[in-house]
């Protein structure tokens, strides 16, 4: 029935690009767990429920990394021979090293809602930056030495913006 090897994008019967259309994600999801769902399979045994259940888990591990574009891009990277290696391959760009700089010194001085507010700003269009980059390394160029930089710098940026995220909610409570 299914195919636990299958990769994410094959389980899923979607393109195996950057860019997907996320209400088709979750209508590929949706159909295959009504598909496996374990009470399906009552009238053959509670093992092949329990398989059931796997291929359900299974299921949802594909959606929940493709869903997420930081997830989608390193997956793509990896599927494609260039593993991010985040704990290891450290290197960035220093135009890149000298924004983070920058944006630390804006967070440690923002002390009101607007300065909080411009600098999610600049970081949420700093995001549609590279996940266009990496649109443009992955679906257009195949260049996932490319990608895997870009998605190294939206794994910074996403954090970043989780600790902007927490300023904001210290400063409002």
């Amino acid at each position: 029935m299914i195919n636990l090897q299958s990769t994410d994008f094959e389980l899923l019967n979607v393109p195996t690009q950057f860019s997907q259309d996320l209400a088709q994600l979750d209508n590929a999801r949706k159909a295959l767990l009504r598909e496996v769902h374990p009470d399906r399979f009552v009238a053959e045994g509670p093992a092949m429920q329990r398989m059931a259940m796997q291929w359900a888990v299974r299921i949802n591990e594909a959606y929940q990394r493709l869903k997420d574009p930081l997830e989608r891009g390193a997956y793509l990277c990896e599927l494609n021979g260039e593993p991010i290696q985040a704990e290891s391959n450290t290197a960035m760009p220093a135009d890149f090293l000298v924004q983070q700089m920058e944006w630390r010194e804006a967070l440690e001085e923002a002390k009101d809602a607007p300065a909080l507010q411009a600098l999610a700003d600049d970081v949420q269009q700093q995001r549609q930056i590279a996940e266009a980059a990496i649109t443009e390394a992955i679906d257009q160029q195949q260049d996932y030495v490319a990608a895997s930089t870009w998605v190294r710098k939206l794994m910074f940026i996403h954090k970043f913006a989780q600790e902007v995220r927490q300023h904001q909610l210290r400063q409002a409570g």
